[in-house]
């Protein structure tokens, strides 16, 4: 049994892989990332200390919700490869009991990778950006992180979903879409699909009551419509599988 920090649980999760999802937002994460919308997640030492089987007890409450949609649960954060234990240690209860899992992460832990990666039924790849300048703009720390955990990926090839929140003025242009197509197939080709996000500022109030001022300041929400579009036009025909889940 392990002990864990986690900022949320979500029971009714519908974007976050296939079907209904209890989703564990685990707390701490060492990226700051422009387009954050969770700050609260960020400090490694907030959160709700749980142990593992007080959580598997509470996700197992929640089965009869998402087992009859082929849901499952998804690992989320913050950012779940910072508490490799924990996280370990619940993959192998989820798979114990036959619950279908799902990794959503950046990419940016403290190894383990080749532990972690074998028991995950899906991974939600959050690419921030395609370059190293691009990523240490972005996230503020360098790309060498992610680096890491693509090579583990390329090495496993686990059923691999890449998403990419599209922002205004930096990641929504013609330019930038080709490069992350590019990215995608030189390093993830085996990737099951690609989701863009549309970049939204339904977190500015967490922001507020950090005292913090939100990264991007006044660049307004993504267009939806325009998300779609380009979803269309640069990975519709690159999808092995059903495209957006």
């Amino acid at each position: 049994m392990t002990k864990g920090r986690i900022l949320s649980i979500e029971s009714m999760g519908l974007v976050d892989g296939p079907g209904i999802r209890t989703v564990i937002f685990f707390q701490g994460c060492a990226l700051r990332c422009l387009f954050c919308h969770n700050p609260d997640s960020w400090d490694m030492q907030s959160g709700k200390i749980v142990t593992s089987n007080e959580l598997i007890q509470k996700i197992l409450r929640f089965r009869p919700y998402f087992e009859r949609s082929g849901g499952g649960v998804t690992f989320s954060g913050g950012e779940p490869l910072l508490q490799p234990d924990f996280l370990i240690d619940m993959l192998r209860q989820c798979k114990q009991n036959n619950i279908h899992t799902c990794l959503d992460t950046a990419g940016v832990g403290v190894g383990r990778y080749d532990e972690i990666l074998p028991l995950c039924d899906l991974v939600l790849y959050d690419v921030k950006a395609t370059d190293e300048e691009a990523y240490k703009k972005m996230c503020s720390i360098d790309f060498g992180k992610t680096s890491e955990f693509v090579k583990a990926l390329q090495t496993h090839k686990p059923a691999t979903i890449i998403r990419q929140v599209v922002v205004p003025g930096i990641s929504d242009s013609d330019e930038y879409m080709t490069k992350l197509k590019t990215y995608i197939e030189k390093n993830l080709p085996f990737a099951e699909g690609v989701e863009l996000l549309p970049y939204h500022r339904l977190g500015e109030h967490k922001y507020a009551k950090l005292g913090i001022k939100p990264p991007l300041g006044d660049i307004e929400a993504m267009n939806k419509e325009k998300t779609d579009e380009l979803w269309r036009r640069f990975f519709k025909d690159f999808t092995k599988g059903e495209g957006r889940i």
